[in-house]
């Protein structure tokens, strides 16, 4: 067995190895010196996380070390073997979870043990970052895990810190420390609760001077999103992200608090990963490191979709995602610029990340709202810095055309008040100034960051049914793109599988897109995703039940298959694209795709039979029954 090494020996040989080899040579010799190095013998149980959580990291320096990582197969054969400079322990010290593995020593072995509040250091830089993606992507592949999106219920730890809303901060502060909670829930009412964390208490009392006597309730939140007893997971973990939250309250249906999961709660279902690359996109230090993390995605959803969690639900994580990377990206260029304020302007999404169905292939398209009324060359100044932010999200990975719509061009920056005068005037005469293809770019505008009040743009639209004429030209600008293989030919290579491409965005999802926005309109909603529209403007003389249920099945398999031949285009090193290779379509997809487009070219030609026939104040009369 190798002798005991002394610290810079000990240092050396980790800088040799990930995750350290991306510290600096001082942060890896506080590393060393704060390891113990341990002898076992063959046969020796050196960790077993499954049982107790580990709070140190290990190191191999001499042997080998077998590893199990699955808690049902402890009784089979090793899942894993370690040699020197191997790393085991890291997923239970930094999830504080009986997550694994079982470490035994396969020979005579040499380790060393390096506490968890000195390695932890490592897992934050780039490399660390680099290593867990990989570490996480190597079991997934050894060892596919089963489908594991319970209910937010099985994720309820404990239960909950409460207090009253009267309850000093400083005395709440105290509850916490005593309970090791780092949260407490604030009861404001019946059924209204806020919640206090340490986060708050440090930002606004220890560094913003409150005085320990403020109420808990003035430190309250701004947004906690809550989940119901019975929800999925993965539900509650989208609501999460999209807060930007690291908590969420669980009630039941009475609006009764059962609990708080937070992020750590997460890690022991297979959203884990999610919860985590977010958290490392929202805390980038730098453009690089946000491009290293941001273009791990495509690796994230693949893994999210091999787990067993629906396309649709993947698809919303992703978009989520891209919300992180945009305010990120949107906070570090303006680092840059200190002489442009960051609460001068509302960043909105558009297109499919706004309605919240972006893909891989799916542009990053965006508009500005200003708060005030900047002069022309403070509008210059700002325009040049967005065209910094698409240029970061390009090297993201996220794609953006430079002809389009983007904050970076005058068209798609305006203040609040031109927004509303462009909108009513398009809503007047959509033929005019591109008035229909605005609409339709900004009806699918999301907030994301900044003031989420301020952009009211969208709701000049809904006013179309007050306006008979523009809805007969929005109907029909909507139906323009009709669903099709182009030719009978098409068809017929389609299903013998000949050579040739076919573009799923073009020829099939955007004709539902447009019928559901121009849907969502007629009726008044402010909805924004597509099933979401579809659902709420059926049973109409225009989109009746039975119609927009059967556009609801196919955009959602469609979106799927999407999704899933685009995973495999980037496997491949393709850049994932709309364009199908047929010859590489299994027979069921290819009848999937086919079966689709027929359908929606009858829905679209029974909605142009309908505006043609009937006055437009007839098209959202319900269907009898």
């Amino acid at each position: 067995m190798m002798a005991s090494m002394d610290v810079p020996e000990l240092a050396s040989f980790l800088a040799d190895h990930p995750p350290f080899d991306g510290l600096a040579r001082e942060a890896v010799e506080r590393l060393a010196a704060a390891a113990e190095q341990l002898a076992y013998e063959p046969g020796d149980l050196i960790l077993d996380a499954f049982r107790d959580p580990s709070v140190e990291v290990f190191v191999l320096l001499s042997g080998r070390v077998d590893l199990w990582n699955d808690a049902d197969g402890l009784t089979s054969e090793p899942d894993e073997s370690l040699s020197p400079g191997g790393l085991f322990g890291f997923s239970a010290m930094l999830t504080e979870r009986s997550v694994g593995p079982r470490a035994v020593a396969g020979t005579a072995v040499s380790v060393a043990r390096i506490p968890g509040d000195a390695a932890s250091a490592a897992f934050a830089s780039k490399r660390g970052a680099r290593f867990l993606a990989e570490s996480m992507f190597a079991v997934t592949a050894a060892r596919p895990l089963t489908p594991a999106y319970g209910s937010v219920d099985e994720l309820i730890a404990g239960e909950p810190l409460v207090v009253a809303p009267g309850d000093p901060v400083l005395e709440v502060a105290r509850r916490m420390t005593e309970s090791g909670c780092g949260y407490a829930v604030v009861r404001r009412g019946e059924g209204d609760y806020g919640l206090v964390t340490d986060e708050t208490i440090r930002v606004r009392v220890v560094a913003g001077a409150l005085p320990g006597s403020t109420p808990a309730s003035r430190l309250c939140a701004d947004v906690t999103p809550l989940a119901m007893l019975g929800d999925s997971a993965a539900e509650a973990l989208i609501a999460m992200l999209e807060a930007q939250a690291d908590h969420v309250l669980v009630v039941d249906r009475e609006q009764r608090l059962r609990g708080v999961v937070t992020t750590t709660e997460f890690t022991l279902s297979p959203t884990t990963a999610d919860v985590s690359l977010h958290a490392q996109l929202r805390h980038a230090e730098t453009v690089d490191d946000l491009l290293e993390r941001a273009r791990r995605i495509p690796f994230l959803l693949g893994d999210l979709l091999s787990r067993g969690l629906a396309s649709g639900k993947v698809i919303a994580v992703h978009s989520t995602i891209v919300d992180a990377v945009v305010r990120r990206a949107v906070e570090l260029t303006f680092r840059a610029h200190p002489a442009l304020s960051l609460d001068a302007f509302t960043w909105l999404s558009l297109g499919s990340n706004g309605r919240r169905e972006a893909v891989l292939s799916s542009d990053i398209d965006s508009a500005v709202a200003f708060a005030g009324t900047p002069s022309e060359a403070e509008v210059s100044a700002y325009l040049s810095a967005f065209g910094e932010v698409h240029a970061t999200l390009s090297r993201a990975g996220l794609s953006s055309d430079d002809h389009g719509a983007t904050a970076s061009r005058r068209a798609f920056a305006r203040t609040n008040a031109q927004w509303r005068a462009a909108a009513t005037s398009w809503l007047a005469s959509p033929v005019d100034d591109q008035g229909a293809i605005m609409t339709s770019l900004l009806v699918d505008g999301r907030p994301i960051y900044g003031d989420h009040g301020l952009p009211a743009v969208t709701e000049v639209f809904t006013e179309l049914r007050d306006h008979p004429a523009t809805m007969r030209l929005l109907l029909q600008d909507s139906l323009a793109r009709r669903a099709r293989l182009r030719s009978y030919r098409d068809l017929r290579d389609l299903l013998a599988r000949r050579p040739g491409l076919f573009d799923v965005k073009s020829y099939a999802l955007l004709p539902i897109v447009n019928i559901a926005r121009w849907a969502a309109l007629s009726v008044g909603s402010s909805v924004l995703p597509t099933v979401e529209r579809l659902e709420v403007a059926a049973g109409s003389t225009m989109l009746p039940d039975e119609q927009a249920r059967i556009l609801v099945e196919i955009f959602e398999v469609l979106q799927r298959l999407r999704l899933r031949y685009q995973l495999m285009q980037h496997q491949s090193g393709v850049r994932p694209s709309d364009e199908l290779m047929v010859e590489g379509m299994s027979p069921i997809d290819r009848s999937v795709v086919a079966q689709a487009v027929r359908e929606i070219a009858a829905v679209q030609k029974r909605m142009t039979n309908v505006a043609s026939f009937l006055p437009t104040e007839e098209w959202n009369r319900p269907v009898p029954s």
